[in-house]
């Protein structure tokens, strides 16, 4: 599957603020942003205006960048959502949650999207028992993510878990520590997703153009 392989912190710092697209990084002053708070480039420290198109753009890439996806494959989320009844801007955020490496960031096995992505490729996750290695797999209300028995004395896995409760768990999902396993207890609520996106409704804006 298509995936961005180039250098993730100068994403972060084209849209001026953390994508937290490094994990643990991104809490420290080791971050990009923190150190060069302007836009990548030559032309990067100079004055932009930006007009209605270049914010509602803006707010596009900052999902799309967050959830790590390409252009179509965001844009086939999009078209999912705008089928499906309900506030498309919220559907369209409910499905990107409910992707399988959001949901194992979420639950505090990785400390990254990208890192969850990466590792359920390499197939460490079980869902209801039966091993799922696609990242984009959308879990449901009830369903039971799992840790593989080989795959618990994984250091990077078991520092994550080591840290869920400094980063906090959301109220639809619900952690196992001992167990390694999580469960999802209800679909994602648009409250609590601490998603760098809060005007989802430019993005139905935009593609409704």
């Amino acid at each position: 599957m298509a995936r961005y392989t180039g250098p993730v912190c100068r994403l972060c710092r084209r849209e001026n603020m953390k994508l937290f697209l490094k994990g643990d990084r991104c809490h420290t002053d080791k971050c990009a942003v923190e150190r060069r708070n302007y836009a990548p480039g030559q032309h990067g420290q100079g004055r932009i205006k930006v007009s209605d198109y270049g914010t509602q753009l803006r707010e596009k890439q900052r999902l799309k960048r967050t959830y790590g996806l390409l252009e179509k494959q965001f844009r086939s989320y999009f078209d999912k959502a705008d089928r499906m009844k309900g506030v498309t801007g919220e559907t369209l955020l409910v499905l990107l949650e409910r992707r399988l490496d959001s949901m194992v960031y979420r639950m505090g096995f990785v400390t990254s999207r990208n890192e969850g992505r990466s590792l359920v490729r390499q197939g460490h996750f079980l869902v209801n028992g039966r091993r799922v290695d696609i990242p984009s797999y959308l879990v449901r209300p009830g369903d039971v993510v799992e840790l593989r028995e080989k795959s618990r004395q994984v250091a990077r896995i078991n520092e994550a878990l080591d840290g869920v409760m400094r980063r906090g768990l959301p109220s639809w999902v619900e952690l196992d520590r001992t167990a390694f396993k999580g469960t999802v207890k209800t679909l994602p609520v648009r409250e609590e997703m601490t998603t760098p996106v809060f005007q989802e409704h430019l993005i139905v804006e935009l593609f409704s153009k």
